[in-house]
């Protein structure tokens, strides 16, 4: 997929600060569609730009790079979630638009990268938790829903998000 002047790329230490602003405006605009004020500002006190496991083994991080306006999107993948049972399954940790930029199929653009870089790992399905504004994004590109769960967030505050998985077919 491509979008006049925007490129999909590895995402390096230096883009960390450019994610948190994009992580930020996403939760700030679009997660107050599922969640109260309190739960929002909770949720953005996870916003940190030395929280993304940039050029880390075992990570890929994608960002959407617009040649005006610089990062407006990005998504995480861990080839290697540890606890997990199963070594065939990886997890997707985000993927985030700036409102500005969403539902132009850039969100899409970045999962499915996600996807082929789990199938190069030699992965077989992937999991991730969803919250409620992003469940039918999901769902749209092919995720079940497979349990509801609490994510706790400081000071006690818990979002409620939908684990969610699917199988890969091989390219």
């Amino acid at each position: 997929m491509t979008f006049p002047r925007l490129s999909l790329r590895e995402a390096t230490s230096a883009d960390a600060a450019s994610i948190a602003a994009v992580h930020e405006a996403s939760i700030c605009v679009l997660g107050s569609d599922g969640y109260d004020d309190e739960q929002v500002q909770a949720w953005l006190s996870n916003v940190h730009p030395e929280r993304y496991p940039l050029e880390q083994d075992g990570f890929r991080v994608v960002v959407a790079d617009h040649e005006a306006d610089g990062v407006v999107g990005f998504g995480l993948l861990d080839c290697e979630p540890a606890g997990r049972d199963d070594p065939s399954t990886g997890e997707i940790g985000a993927v985030y638009v700036h409102p500005d930029y969403a539902r132009q199929g850039i969100g899409r653009a970045i999962l499915e990268t996600l996807e082929s870089a789990a199938r190069d790992a030699g992965l077989e399905a992937l999991v991730l938790t969803a919250s409620r504004n992003a469940v039918g994004f999901y769902e749209r590109q092919g995720y079940a829903g497979v349990e509801t769960v609490r994510l706790e967030m400081e000071d006690g505050v818990a979002l409620a998000c939908l684990e969610m998985r699917r199988q890969l077919v091989p390219e």
